[in-house]
């Protein structure tokens, strides 16, 4: 496996294999979801970019950027024993943002407006940005993300798309651990007791689904809220049913429609969050 820091090497090596690239962007502490992105764009190209850039225009709290798990080593070892047919490219700064450390501002309409939009404000320019970067530094054929991301997976298609950048966007199915939590790097801050506890939040998911015939947004909400912050520390953020086209949140389910949910909860002081697909019949 190779390890490169700048664009310009990166080019180098990619104009030498002159071969079907898969991107799989990621800002490290990688886990069991990352590998399987990995797996995928390994048996969908030649060859394999891993990126790892912990981005920090698309943190709102410094904290939180500060506490950002990171174990490069760790994560090589994760990269070496997948696949052979991999590059590392883990940029410096000045690779991703040549012009100073400041996000460009993007128009994606309602799509950034809610939920994560409306949390975090300038995260999604945060992320364009890098993601720009990235395709653009990269050249890849296809680029493989995460649906537990799902809005900014929405986003970067969109992103894709206005830019002309004639990228395949490739979206790969949520990774769960054994109690159903949604796997993301951030589950290494919880502790044991919050970790087992998460679970709550796929549970009762899928006990809305099953009611999902009868019940209303906002019935679906109240059982949530309930549900979760009926355990210690738990405290829901937003809870969303929301069209998966223009991400805009709905009060009334049609018929014969798609939706996803969408729900952002702190366990602790550790922000997680998760999606699942929902259809009335």
């Amino acid at each position: 496996m190779i390890v490169i820091h700048t664009a310009r090497e990166l080019r180098k090596q990619i104009q030498l294999k002159k071969t079907s690239v898969g991107l799989v962007p990621t800002m490290g502490a990688l886990h069991t979801g990352h590998l399987s992105l990995v797996k995928r764009a390994s048996e969908e190209n030649q060859l394999v970019i891993v990126s790892i850039y912990v981005n920090p225009t698309q943190f709102n709290d410094k904290k939180d950027l500060e506490n950002y798990p990171k174990n490069l080593d760790q994560d090589l070892e994760l990269l070496q024993s997948s696949s052979e047919n991999i590059i590392l490219y883990a940029p410096e700064n000045d690779d991703i943002y040549p012009d100073g450390m400041v996000p460009k501002n993007f128009d994606f309409g309602s799509l950034a407006l809610h939920m994560e939009g409306f949390s975090r404000p300038g995260h999604f320019d945060g992320v364009a940005t890098v993601v720009e970067a990235l395709l653009k530094n990269t050249t890849p054929t296809r680029a493989y993300f995460g649906e537990k991301d799902f809005q900014q997976l929405t986003i970067i298609k969109e992103l894709n798309k206005q830019l002309k950048l004639g990228v395949e966007i490739i979206s790969c199915p949520i990774i769960r651990e054994k109690n159903g939590l949604a796997m993301s790097s951030r589950n290494q801050l919880l502790s044991p007791k919050d970790r087992e506890e998460a679970k709550v939040i796929f549970k009762s998911l899928e006990a809305i689904l099953k009611h999902a015939e009868k019940w209303t947004p906002h019935q679906m909400k109240q059982f949530f809220i309930a549900e979760v912050e009926n355990l210690k520390g738990f405290k829901v953020e937003y809870f969303s049913v929301a069209s998966p086209s223009d991400l805009i949140p709905v009060d009334h389910i049609e018929q014969h429609k798609m939706y996803r949910i969408f729900v952002a909860v702190y366990a602790g002081k550790t922000r997680l969050i998760d999606t699942v697909e929902l259809k009335r019949k």
